[in-house]
């Protein structure tokens, strides 16, 4: 005889029902106090006993257009209702009209796009784009990068979490970032596209398929590159032949108050991955974007790639209901909008509390970097690692009610984009009272 389910749970009974036999990302597993969520609204996450916890970071960025949106919903429920599912090979109006969409939203000829499950997956599939088109093995990527816990997407990224997955892919080739760990400013322009550049020579330009870089590094730390470093590498990759990638999988659809971060350098890239905000998370969907003549000679030839459950139906509903509530509630000028807002938040608290050492933000895509002293400058955590303070910050900002990512020495401010004035006001002043505590750690 089956045994139901209680109609509702505890917030306690489903931390330990998930512990006991589901496994958590990135974790020591033994190590997790998960926080139960039982729904959420707009920027707010509901526990079971119904505590209030405004969400400060989309989630992992991705949450776009807020949490439980009907319109998108609704267009879920009915393409579930008509397909759920076909494989690849066949032909749906969804998936037309999602590309004939996302190619209107796109920069330059980037006109065609290649569905994945996500953002991992898309990038899987931009390598071998890449190398496919040029005959290359080669590809270049920076070491403060993230590209996905994927296999190919992984050697692709720079930081820590690649180490244990070693061994990767062979071929990828690390060139210098235009911000350094433990420095407030990026690199000069100049230097970081010589830093380029000698590696490309050194490299052999005719070995190499494509440079990769996070449009904004996310993850690790908001980075922004300076204005004239996208056009450089632009011009680089056109002078060597080498396929210019951008990903766009945490900072594209108005995360940075225009629909991509590339759009902000008028650069269009060769190929640009995406996923996130492309359905704001509710269903899983990325893509890759590929500009006219790649695609084009991919009309004689193969592609040798695909998967089980490229252009899933329900997920494409679910990204072209999202696209349409971006415009409709024009959240993407309600980014660029608050951007100034969020920055003026991020500057008060830089001259209030003298443990933030340094703050970034485009958009409602922003960062507080905290230290232990501005000069000589030193993080409040060491490389890769946390410390007493920043984990005294998230249990506060927890108890509060904020959920912000917290990410070695940084806070990271990333909320939806439906976000209002108020509200962005309401979780920074909960930040404000946290940082008291990293102040405690400043010494003079």
């Amino acid at each position: 005889m089956a045994v139901e389910s209680p109609a509702t749970m505890s917030s306690a009974e489903i931390v330990a029902l998930n512990r006991a036999h589901t496994f958590f990302s990135w974790s020591v597993q033994g190590a997790l106090d998960p926080i139960a969520i039982d729904h959420a609204e707009g920027v707010y996450l509901y526990t079971p006993e119904g505590r209030r916890i405004l969400d400060f970071n989309s989630q992992l960025m991705s949450v776009n257009i807020g949490h439980g949106d009907r319109r998108v919903i609704d267009a879920i429920t009915e393409q579930a209702m008509k397909l759920q599912y076909v494989q690849p090979a066949f032909a749906t109006e969804i998936r037309g009209r999602l590309g004939a969409k996302l190619a209107e939203i796109m920069p330059g000829d980037l006109d065609k796009v290649f569905f994945t499950l996500g953002g991992a997956e898309a990038v899987e599939n931009a390598i071998k784009l890449a190398r496919h088109h040029t005959g290359r093995h080669k590809l270049l990527a920076r070491y403060r990068a993230y590209h996905g816990a994927t296999h190919g997407a992984m050697t692709l990224t720079g930081d820590y979490r690649r180490w244990a997955n070693e061994p990767g892919i062979v071929g990828v080739v690390r060139y210098p970032d235009t911000h350094r760990w433990g420095e407030a400013e990026p690199r000069p322009v100049g230097e970081s596209l010589q830093g380029l550049e000698d590696v490309i020579r050194y490299e052999g330009p005719h070995t190499i398929a494509a440079i990769f870089l996070e449009t904004i590094v996310g993850t690790n730390g908001i980075l922004i590159p300076p204005d004239g470093y996208l056009q450089g590498v632009r011009e680089i990759c056109d002078r060597y032949g080498i396929l210019m990638v951008a990903d766009e999988v945490m900072a594209g659809f108005g995360r940075t108050g225009k629909w991509f971060a590339v759009d902000h350098w008028n650069v269009v890239p060769d190929l640009m991955t995406m996923a996130k905000g492309l359905t704001s998370s509710y269903l899983p969907l990325g893509a890759v974007a590929m500009r006219h003549e790649i695609a084009e000679a991919f009309e004689s030839k193969m592609f040798y790639g695909g998967l089980t459950y490229s252009s899933h139906p329900v997920s494409l509903a679910a990204a072209l209901a999202t696209i349409r509530v971006y415009e409709e509630d024009d959240l993407v000028g309600n980014a660029a909008r608050l951007g100034p807002v969020m920055r003026a938040h991020h500057e008060r608290l830089a001259a209030k509390h003298p443990s933030v050492g340094a703050h970034r933000s485009i958009g409602l895509f922003g960062i507080l970097d905290l230290v232990r002293s501005r000069d000589p400058w030193t993080p409040l955590t060491p490389f890769n690692g946390t410390s007493d303070e920043m984990k005294a910050i998230g249990k506060y900002l927890r108890e509060h009610g904020v959920y912000a990512m917290l990410a070695n020495n940084s806070i990271h401010t990333n909320p939806p984009l439906c976000i209002t004035e108020a509200q962005l006001a309401e979780g920074f002043e909960v930040i404000d009272a946290a940082l008291d505590l990293a102040d405690q750690a400043v010494t003079s």
